[in-house]
């Protein structure tokens, strides 16, 4: 049975302050929660901070992008063994902000994948249809598209220990999310485009949602079958908001 994983990506957002404060609310509202594994990623300069605060509990420490060389002359750039020194565990890849903004390609994020096993850390590979892709009837072709970047390149076995966060851009930050049966329906279809590849691996696969997801949503949205816990933006910075989440997919998957 796959564990649910739900992460906290706190994107361009948090202080020292928030670090302590935060992580000690968490510690306190999650202390008693099994059945669902946890993680979080603040910005890449409070990683060092959050990891000692994190130290001893359950809440594993996550960073939210990588480059894809591990030295050298790339002003800026953050490597996986620089993350897997710090502790990092969870790296966040591909999120729609990125492929937007930075206007990283399918095949650029592949790299990043691969560069991630190779250090033995897990990818999270941010895969998802725009508003416009979406009414198109296009949901399915981009998904898939975004996933054989690194089938293609790396095969099937390559998502052994992965997480897949499906987030629909259209409802991010948005208030709008997929209702759980529009949610359950990608989700199957992502898990059923891998197992054309490897049924088994397929299977072990964690899908995450990521479209808005909120204590009012969350619930419901773990009872769907492929669903497996859930990327959370704003609402990971809010403790109480994001322990009810985190209880909700425990609660859901034991059920």
């Amino acid at each position: 049975m796959r564990h649910p994983l739900v992460m906290g990506n706190w994107k361009l957002n948090g202080s020292k302050h928030v670090v302590n404060e935060l992580i000690a609310a968490l510690r306190n509202e999650l202390s008693s929660v099994v059945g669902c594994d946890v993680a979080i990623a603040p910005p890449v300069t409070y990683l060092d901070l959050a990891k000692h605060h994190l130290g001893g509990s359950r809440i594993a420490l996550g960073a939210q992008n990588v480059d894809t060389h591990l030295s050298g002359a790339y002003t800026g750039e953050v490597s996986a063994e620089m993350l897997k020194d710090i502790g990092a565990k969870y790296i966040i890849i591909g999120h729609s902000e990125r492929r937007t903004y930075h206007k990283e390609s399918d095949e650029f994020i592949a790299e990043k994948f691969a560069i991630l096993k190779e250090a033995g850390l897990i990818p999270v590979l941010c895969i998802g249809e725009s508003e416009a892709e979406n009414e198109a009837g296009q949901t399915e072709a981009v998904c898939s598209r975004q996933i054989d970047a690194v089938l293609n390149s790396l095969g099937a076995k390559a998502f052994e220990n992965t997480v897949i966060a499906y987030e629909p851009i259209w409802a991010i930050g948005t208030g709008k999310s997929a209702t759980p049966a529009q949610a359950q329906e990608v989700h199957k279809f992502i898990r059923d485009h891998i197992a054309k590849h490897d049924a088994a691996i397929a299977e072990q696969v964690i899908i995450q949602y990521g479209g808005s997801v909120n204590a009012g949503n969350a619930a419901e949205l773990f009872t769907q079958p492929d669903i497996d816990g859930a990327l959370v933006g704003g609402a990971s910075l809010k403790a109480d908001a994001f322990a009810v989440i985190v209880k909700s997919a425990a609660e859901a998957k034991q059920a």
